[in-house]
């Protein structure tokens, strides 16, 4: 009987004699492209950068499992690559990479486990488990400390996903970007899955899919309240992290990225061996045609590998010490994400693999825009956050990149990662000043009214500089990390039971106000509050100068049951409850977010191109920023100081800056807006001539009925009666 040595060597012979042949072909493009080769033969070129490697194994997998393995041996410039004859689009396939196992240096190859191709543009497969096959070392090793030392033999192709080739054929010739300009953007942050899922206009097929999404039944929805662009939360491919696993939770919202090219194949409707790649593109066509762009929430900073004890699924296999950062020691990760590891953005290659998946969702998915997720932690350089980084100066001279939308979420976890107000030109940022400022007065907690101020009014004190305009703070009061609408005004304690995490996940700081009652209730007097506030919270976003954001479902008052981090809540919790307008007053939050959205749409004044002066402008030497105090004058230096609950704020249409398409002076109507966070009803005088000789009212958050605008007049100099914990705009009339 022959030995197990023996057996093997036939085996392997067997293998390489039925194998296909592996010409030279060449180490661009990276990844797997269907090609025409020598001769004419069409076949794919496979090209895998692997720095420090010693041997690259292609893997193709067939239906039933059956492993080919086929050794690359041209080696150019680090780039392992090969072309396969016959091989096309459905193709499944990864990598095995053979080199020195010495995780105390950072080396940690280990060809037992099947990698997958950093530039895969489809995946076939879920991370739905990660059993000990998956990592690199030995998880159960008796002395768990050193663990992560020692290697793990035991193959894993059989319990991990696989690239799959993709044919690349879409021109997107009838395709049509709206192009919005950022003044005029308005922005939805919405879970693909989440906001489908229980969708009655939705077939029940498609729910939870790019192509639930691209249903008119979903766009209308976008396109009835007014929004400009969807920003959806990631939908590269992701895994599920074991902690998660265990407790029988998976990862909801996808911040643990590990295929940057690949549309996450969860959900997809149509199959997982690429035709996710083409429902992906419709959606995108769809989105375009009703108007809407579409922005991607995008995880560069790290990857779900995890730290030393993480898994072993592509990167870490591929080149360790090449794509990520590592400790002075080079065992253990520097970590600036809260993730377990942070990608080497210094390093060419990773940089490379960036630019070029940011790329590839420009020119060949339709996209126009992205969300970087803790953005600070691309821009360090070694170690300090630098706006001179080579990220940021390859994004300012990419043809294509610099030209789409780019949203910073401008902070990490790292030392001096908090950077609001820092990125360069061409980026907006998140801004969370604004939700902190807002949220702070209409909770009655802001010691005086400064920095709302600046807030409302474009946040010149963090973002006038460097040509830089008032649409570089994108505005928000909720996000999906936090509480929703309803549950800011619900809620003063997170509630994230469900996690498992002892409700130690999440973060504590909310500046969430209950109206006086833990939780949800019966009190109607209680719940008139609560909508109130949601009607204060969002008039007041939809009118501050700067690009407002939105979360999907907080225009029709949805709740998360007071959980502020529901990255794990892949259910009811997590999506979107179509019931809810059925309620009157959840109705009437859509409706007023509608005509809010409707009124900017078409008043200039509103989506200001440049920061107000606040100096006299025209014949009539009015200012084009005003603010008054509840007597009718306009606010002092002292008033700026002083505490107080109300802030009277007057926008000019006469002259504002810039000029449109024709070449022409922009004017508009004036109006103004009245904040008052007190508990009591306010009497407002409001401002006579010269600032107008009357008023209309078209927006009062202390209505219940919001389904059409008061459209009352009242003359300049009249004393106006504004409702406790509540807003008023009103337009000028001559």
């Amino acid at each position: 009987m022959a030995s197990a040595a023996e057996q093997e060597a036939v085996s392997e012979h067997a293998l390489e004699r039925a194998a296909p042949p592996v010409w030279p072909g060449a180490p661009t493009p990276l990844g797997a492209r269907c090609r025409v080769g020598p001769g004419g033969v069409t076949g794919t070129n496979f090209a895998l950068w692997a720095g420090g490697a010693e041997a690259v194994e292609l893997c193709l997998f067939a239906a039933d499992g059956t492993e080919t393995r086929l050794r690359l041996t041209e080696l150019t410039h680090e780039i392992w690559h090969g072309f396969v004859p016959g091989v096309g689009p459905g193709q499944r396939y990864g990598y095995r990479v053979h080199g020195r196992w010495d995780p105390w240096t950072g080396a940690r190859w280990n060809p037992a486990k099947l990698l997958l191709d950093p530039y895969a543009r489809a995946v076939d497969g879920d991370f739905a488990a990660l059993p000990p096959e998956a990592y690199g070392h030995v998880r159960d090793w008796p002395q768990q400390h050193v663990a992560d030392t020692v290697r793990d033999e035991r193959d894993s192709a059989p319990h991990v996903p696989k690239g799959v080739v993709v044919h690349d054929d879409d021109d997107w010739s009838d395709d049509r970007r709206p192009k919005t300009p950022w003044p005029d953007s308005v922005i939805y942050e919405l879970h693909v899955k989440g906001f489908t899922k229980l969708h009655p206009g939705i077939p029940e097929h498609l729910r939870g899919t790019y192509a639930g999404l691209a249903h008119p039944a979903a766009i209308d929805h976008l396109v009835r309240l007014g929004v400009t662009a969807v920003e959806l939360l990631p939908v590269h491919q992701f895994a599920h992290e074991d902690h998660l696993l265990r407790r029988g939770l998976r990862n909801y919202w996808g911040y643990n990225s590990i295929g940057y090219f690949a549309p996450h194949a969860g959900y997809s409707s149509s199959g997982t061996t690429g035709q996710q790649v083409g429902e992906f593109k419709r959606m995108v066509r769809a989105l375009h045609a009703a108007g809407i762009e579409v922005i991607l929430d995008v995880v560069y900073n790290h990857t779900a590998e995890a730290g030393e004890f993480g898994p072993t699924l592509s990167l870490k296999g591929i080149d360790n010490r090449g794509y990520y950062r590592l400790q002075s020691d080079a065992r253990r990760y520097a970590d600036y994400t809260g993730c377990g590891n942070t990608l080497h953005v210094v390093q060419p290659q990773v940089l490379r693999l960036i630019t070029d998946s940011l790329r590839y969702w420009v020119t060949e998915m339709g996209v126009d825009g992205f969300r970087f997720d803790l953005a600070a932690a691309l821009a360090r350089s070694f170690h300090d956050v630098d706006m001179l980084s080579p990220f940021l100066a390859v994004i300012a001279q990419d043809p294509v990149l610099r030209r789409v939308k780019l949203i910073a979420e401008p902070w990490d976890v790292g030392n001096g990662g908090y950077q609001v107000g820092a990125f360069p030109p061409l980026w907006t940022e998140w801004n969370d000043r604004y939700r902190d400022a807002v949220r702070d007065f209409w909770r009655g907690a802001l010691p005086d009214v400064r920095d709302l101020g600046y807030r409302l009014s474009g946040s010149s004190d963090l973002y006038a500089w460097g040509g830089r305009r008032p649409y570089a703070s994108v505005n928000f009061v909720t996000a999906h990390d936090g509480f929703t609408l309803r549950d800011l005004v619900t809620y003063e304690r997170k509630h994230n039971e469900a996690n498992g995490e002892g409700n130690r996940d999440g973060t504590h700081d909310n500046r969430s106000w209950n109206c006086g009652v833990e939780g949800e209730t019966d009190d109607p007097a209680v719940n008139v509050l609560r909508l109130r506030q949601q009607r204060n919270l969002l008039t007041t976003l939809l009118l501050s100068t700067g690009v407002p954001m939105l979360v999907a479902g907080d225009e029709m008052g949805r709740t998360q049951g007071g959980n502020n981090n529901a990255y794990c809540q892949d259910n009811e919790l997590g999506w979107l409850d179509w019931s809810l307008p059925d309620d009157p007053g959840r109705a009437g939050l859509f409706a007023l977010a509608r005509r809010l959205l409707s009124l900017r749409h078409r008043h200039p004044v509103l989506r200001r191109r440049a920061f107000f002066s606040g100096r006299p402008q025209g014949a009539d030497g009015l200012r084009d920023l005003a603010w008054f105090t509840a007597e009718g004058t306009e606010m002092t230096e002292r008033d700026w100081y002083a505490p107080t609950a109300t802030l009277g704020l007057y926008l000019s249409g006469r002259d504002i800056p810039g000029r449109d398409a024709r070449g022409e002076q922009i004017t508009d109507d004036s109006f103004l807006a009245v904040l008052h966070a007190g508990h009591r009803p306010l009497d407002f005088r409001l401002p006579g001539p010269p600032w107008a000789e009357s008023y209309e009212l078209l927006v009062d958050t202390a209505r219940d009925d919001q389904s059409t605008a008061p459209a009352t007049r009242h003359p300049g100099g009249e004393t106006l009666v504004v409702g406790a914990r509540s807003v008023v705009l009103l337009r000028v009339r001559e």
